[in-house]
């Protein structure tokens, strides 16, 4: 049985998780269209800020995280000051961080999957009258379903693992930003706690594991249904 300490990381790592896909997941839809469907100058330059936080060390994004989106931040005193909401050192925050860190993941798998969508397809529609709106809702985003979801997934299991930025901007508070990479953490610094920690980081395998299996099975069955 897990402990209360270990139930709460965990909920807290599924939500934080959750939210950061669920919040990104129009901002990568629109990116990933742009770099498949779009030309124009600074594209490569445009792909390569989205693609940073692939190759940035986390402590760094946490970092200018802090630095833009903290308290005293030039983002985060602004939207404290006029709305009441802080993203340092809370659930938000590490929401945040683990949406940046993801969505590189989740941009490149939607990308492909539109990309592989017949262009001709969609020129038909349009000279049929269809506008270029009603063009993506009926059929580029239906076919484009696939990538979508492997997409949301893979940024799901990428979240659950984030430490570096997470830390970095909100710190490792219990039952507040403490998931599961940073209960783990607290674990091993702390002496006779290397069970826990163990057991902590079967619980992450087996959602990774899970959460990559789902990933290919519900994009056969979305394939499938567009095939069909």
């Amino acid at each position: 049985m897990l402990s209360e300490y270990e139930i709460t990381a965990l909920l807290l790592s599924l939500k934080v998780s959750s939210i950061a896909v669920l919040f990104s997941l129009p901002l990568g839809i629109l990116c990933a269209w742009i770099l498949a469907r779009c030309e124009f100058p600074g594209k490569t330059i445009f792909d390569s800020i989205i693609h940073l936080p692939l190759v940035l060390p986390p402590v760094v994004i946490g970092y200018m995280l802090l630095v833009s989106m903290g308290r005293q931040g030039f983002i985060g005193s602004w939207l404290y000051e006029w709305f009441s909401i802080s993203f340092s050192f809370s659930w938000r925050g590490a929401a945040l961080a683990a949406a940046i860190v993801s969505f590189p993941l989740m941009v490149r798998a939607i990308r492909l999957s539109f990309e592989s969508v017949d262009i001709k397809l969609e020129q038909a529609a349009q000279t049929l009258g269809s506008s270029r709106l009603k063009v993506f809702l009926t059929i580029t985003l239906p076919l484009t379903l696939p990538g979508i979801i492997s997409g949301m997934i893979l940024a799901f299991a990428r979240s659950l693992g984030e430490f570096g930025s997470t830390i970095t901007f909100v710190s490792n508070i219990p039952s507040e930003t403490r998931t599961i990479p940073l209960a783990m953490y607290s674990f091993i610094q702390t002496p006779g706690a290397e069970h826990e920690a163990a057991r902590l980081c079967v619980i992450a395998i087996i959602i990774a594991v899970l959460s990559l299996t789902a990933s290919q099975w519900l994009a056969k069955r979305a394939q499938q249904k567009v095939t069909a």
